[in-house]
């Protein structure tokens, strides 16, 4: 027996479904209509949905949004006020450095000190009563990038789960959550771990795991290389420069995606040791850690899970 396949445009990436027999190609196209109408609410990658609502009034007026959304924000919110390393309001220094996208470039030190003054969450107001969120500087945007990503992810979990889908890959660009056990006859998963400085989909490792959310926060993903220095796409709130720890990627293992794309963000933000001594502290959350030079890391729960890739 195989998986059906179907892959969709969506959310700034190519996304892949899969689910085994007896469920059908009408579970992927139900998924893929519920990633669209989540995509409607949350996505910064287009002039109108509600989080740009929120950013088009910023330093202007609190702006209501429906339950979803809201919650979401406060999620978004609540972590990133305790100043891990996750930033819901990192978007203006996102888009003044713009690697990834055209026009990528090393802004002006004042530059970067202007944009600094506009990511601080704690200059959100969210309102329980109203469903309404204000930024009170104008310039301020919410971005709520992966942390959007991984909730989608859970909601398509969700529904299939309903409509009784035994087996299934929600892949949304890179970062994968399993349904169910794998056709495997031990029913356990094998996803590979990226090798940083390989082509895509070239692991370094492979988990062999029950099923999971794969989450990873990497810098090989998007870069800008000047006078033969390169700078990646995570930011340091702090300084607005690129992270600077020796890290290449960290990719989490947890029951839900969500968590994923909060605590790949956190635990690479933090580096190798105060990283993994805080997933430690995490039920339910493990993590791999992988440094610029390659060696690997691994939480207590994935020893016997984790096995490395000969070349």
């Amino acid at each position: 027996m195989e998986l059906i396949n179907k892959q969709y445009r969506a959310l700034g990436t190519i996304i892949s479904l899969s689910v085994a027999p007896p469920a059908t190609e009408s579970v992927l196209d139900q998924a893929d209509r519920l990633i669209d109408t989540f995509e409607d609410h949350l996505t910064v990658n287009r002039s109108q949905s509600e989080v740009m609502s929120i950013n088009h009034q910023a330093g202007i007026k609190p702006v209501v949004v429906s339950k979803l959304t809201y919650d979401l924000i406060k999620t978004a919110v609540t972590i990133s006020r305790k100043h891990l390393g996750f930033n819901v309001a990192i978007g203006p220094l996102v888009k003044l450095w713009k690697i990834g996208f055209k026009g990528a470039n090393k802004p002006s030190d004042e530059a970067i000190q202007e944009r600094l003054k506009l990511i601080n969450p704690e200059a959100i107001r969210v309102d329980d009563e109203q469903h309404s969120v204000y930024l009170e500087h104008k310039g301020m945007e919410l971005d709520l990038g992966g942390i959007a990503k991984g909730f989608i992810a859970d909601e398509v979990k969700k529904l299939w789960v309903n409509q009784g889908v035994r087996t299934g890959i929600i892949d949304l660009g890179g970062n994968i959550l399993l349904v169910g056990p794998s056709l495997h006859e031990d029913a356990k998963w094998n996803i590979g771990v990226q090798n940083p400085i390989k082509e895509r989909h070239i692991p370094l490792g492979v988990l062999h795991i029950k099923a999971k959310s794969i989450g990873t926060s990497g810098i090989y993903e998007r870069k800008l290389i000047l006078n033969g220095k390169e700078y990646h796409h995570m930011f340091d709130s702090k300084t607005g420069y690129p992270i600077a720890n020796n890290l290449a990627s960290v990719t989490i293992v947890s029951d839900r995606s969500i968590d994923g794309e909060i605590w790949s963000t956190i635990a690479f933000y933090q580096g190798i040791e105060k990283g993994r001594q805080l997933i430690e502290d995490q039920d339910g959350i493990e993590a791999v850690f992988v440094t610029r030079d390659l060696k690997v890391e691994v939480t207590s729960g994935l020893i016997n899970l984790f096995s490395g890739v000969d070349d």
